[in-house]
Parts: structure tokens; C-alpha cells; sequence
């Protein structure tokens, strides 16, 4: 499956455009947008999108990022900057070959913000980071030349496996990002009923450190469920029947 592109609190029509543009020349349609300004799509966005502009009409908005992927298996987030987080970094050719040679993955490649990038929570959700190498002296890009780049990638990659395809998927049954959202808060609501997330100064560090750490390997559904089912053992209480968790919560 074709990744989806998200872009996070977008401010410029332009950009969006020049975005729907740089994906509609390499074959992507799924152009997602988080919080993105106010009447975005405007004659600069339009303008800017060229003979993609009719793809615009398609494009989903969201209002949180946890939403915008909460239907994807897998998820790319691009930084230039070092985080305090532990993340496999892969180039956008390394991506790529991994979004092809698993096809029957849904995945997505998340953008942040023109001036700032991707802040620390959007980082926490993603499965790998994509670092675009360029020089080190000066490696600031335009938004849009970061979303052409890696969907130049994932082009070319996928042409050249076009014929030969092979799937390499290591589930059968990949988690949704929604359920694996859902396990997230599970855990994190146990653990703020035995104060483990104390001192509240330091709970959105320690959230976003137990998040990555599930992010580091490619979860089941089955998986998830089992370690609902887990959490759930763990904290009913003796005499009581065991019910299981809520998969709707």
C-alpha cells in the first residue's frame, strides 16, 4: 500500500499545494493534514498545486495527530534534529525499500510544522525516524522539498520492485495504530491509579518513553490484545470475576 503523507499544524496554502503536487508526481494520492490554518485551501493553495489541484478535494483533515493515524500499521516521522528519544533513523531510500517490501503494511510519513518540525509527542507515536542527509552545515528544507524527496523514494523503490515484489511482513495480522493507541491508555491509566507517573512534571516524558518503547518492533493485533489482557490480569481485583478489557477503550 501506498503511504499517506501527514502534515502537522501546516500554515501556508502554498506549501500544502506544492506538497499535493510533489506526491501527485510520484503516483500518491493520501494527503492528510493535522490543524492545518484556516481556510487552507485557498487560491495560493491551488495555485501552488498545478495540475494536482483536483487531488486537494480528497484530501482528510484531522483534528489531532493520534487520529490521523489512528487506521495506519506503521508510521515515519521526519526530524533534522537529534531527540531525546531512542528511534532507528533510516534514510528516505531506507524507508522506502521498507514500505515496498512490505506491502500490505498501511503507513504514513509524518511532517511538522514550517518553522519548528515535528514536536517531541508527534515523534513518540512513530515507529522509526527518517532523516534526509544533506549538508550538515546547512540542512534546512522547505516542506515541500522534504515531502518530494521521500516520495521520490518510495517511487523509485517501488518501480524497481514492481515486477518482483516480495512480501516480507513480519505479522500476519498487523495493529491498527488506533488499537495500539488504545493499549497505550490502558496502560497509562493502571499506572496513574498506583502513582506511577508521578511526579506530574515529569508524566508527559514518562508517557512518551513508555510509548516509544513499543514502538521499536512491529505489533500484532493479537499482540495487542494480549498485553490488554495482560494489564487487565494484573489489576482486577481478588473475588471478582475477571472480565477482560473493554476493546472499545
Amino acid at each position: 500500500m501506498k503511504p499517506a503523507i501527514i502534515l502537522i499544524d501546516p500554515q501556508l496554502g502554498e506549501n500544502i499545494g506544492m506538497v499535493a503536487r510533489a506526491m501527485w508526481n510520484c503516483s500518491l494520492t493520501d494527503l492528510r493534514l493535522v490543524r492545518p490554518r484556516d481556510h487552507w485551501l485557498n487560491e495560493h493553495t491551488l495555485k501552488a498545486a498545478a495540475g494536482a489541484s483536483d487531488r486537494l478535494n480528497e484530501t482528510k483533515v484531522f483534528a489531532t495527530t493520534q487520529e490521523a493515524i489512528a487506521d495506519l500499521h506503521w508510521v515515519f516521522a521526519t526530524t533534522a534534529r537529534p531527540r531525546c528519544m531512542e528511534k532507528i533513523i533510516n534514510t528516505p531510500k531506507e524507508a522506502a525499500d521498507y514500505m515496498v517490501q512490505n506491502p500490505t503494511l498501511k503507513t504514513g510519513i509524518l511532517f511538522g510544522r514550517e518553522r519548528s518540525g515535528l514536536h517531541n509527542d508527534d515523534i513518540a507515536m512513530a515507529n522509526v525516524v527518517i532523516e534526509i542527509p544533506m549538508n550538515p552545515d546547512y540542512s534546512s528544507l522547505n516542506l515541500a522539498q522534504a515531502a518530494l524527496i521521500c516520495a521520490y523514494e518510495y517511487h523509485q523503490a517501488w518501480l524497481e520492485d514492481s515486477q518482483s515484489l516480495k512480501e516480507r511482513i513480519l505479522k500476519k495480522d498487523p495493529a491498527l495504530k488506533e488499537n495500539i493507541i488504545l493499549f497505550f491508555e490502558h496502560l497509562e491509566r493502571e499506572l496513574d491509579k498506583t502513582d506511577f507517573l508521578l511526579p506530574l512534571e515529569k508524566r508527559a516524558k514518562m508517557v512518551r518513553n513508555l510509548r516509544n518503547i513499543f514502538q521499536h518492533i512491529p505489533m500484532s493485533e493479537q499482540d495487542v490484545r494480549t498485553l490488554r489482557g495482560i494489564i487487565s490480569a494484573l489489576t482486577f481485583k481478588p473475588g471478582s470475576p475477571y472480565k477482560g478489557f473493554d476493546n472499545k477503550g
